[in-house]
């Protein structure tokens, strides 16, 4: 750790500390004591400039986030092999028994960029494979809309992606259908912190 990622980190746990635990103890033993009980499962990208818990203004214990590249859910696949999204998926819903799951993309995604122009030279052992899942998804966006369109059309394209491959999995696919438990897609744009949200066909501005 640097020097001055090290000071940062240190100086933010300060003031965590000294101006947040106070206030926040009770809520921290409590979660502590009883468990996790968190409403919603978030799929979100790593990017960070778009995080889900300061972007809802959430309490701890609220969210479940699985963070990866691009917001990306890979289909239901139970074939042995290490599938981190998956497993926590399962979790979230088996154990924890959340009522959303929501896939939030964000404007300017370097995952969702590398989808259209490829992955960077370096980042081939697993950046390249991973965000080829999306490339299909993105390519059929690219030959639909302009080139002014083109970056917020394919990080919405991925969104829809991850719902549908949600719905493979048979246990979200049951709960959705006994309406126990919602899926939602969102776009966060970063430059103006506009939410908009998945309404049928169409992403819409949340009020």
């Amino acid at each position: 750790m640097t020097d001055e990622s090290r000071d940062a980190l240190l100086s933010g746990y300060r003031r965590f500390r000294e101006d947040h635990w106070p206030e926040a103890r009770a809520e921290y033993e409590a979660l502590a004591a009883d468990g996790q009980k968190p409403h919603t499962l978030v799929v979100a990208c790593s990017d960070s400039r778009a995080d889900p818990a300061l972007i809802f203004d959430t309490a701890p214990g609220q969210l479940f986030v699985v963070r990866n590249v691009a917001n990306l859910v890979p289909p239901y696949e139970p074939d042995g092999h290490l599938h981190g999204v998956s497993a926590a998926l399962e979790f979230g819903v088996k154990v924890l028994n959340v009522s959303r799951i929501m896939v939030m993309g964000h404007a300017l995604c370097g995952g969702v960029n590398a989808m259209i122009h490829g992955a960077p030279a370096d980042c081939q052992d697993f950046v390249a494979p991973w965000v080829a899942q999306g490339a299909s998804a993105v390519r059929r966006v690219c030959e639909e809309c302009p080139p002014e369109d083109l970056m917020q059309a394919a990080e919405e394209a991925v969104v829809r992606l991850s719902l549908d491959n949600l719905r493979t999995f048979p246990w979200i696919a049951e709960r959705e259908a006994a309406g126990t438990l919602a899926l939602s897609g969102v776009h966060f744009g970063i430059a103006d912190g506009i939410l908009r949200s998945l309404r049928g066909a169409r992403f819409e501005v949340l009020g």
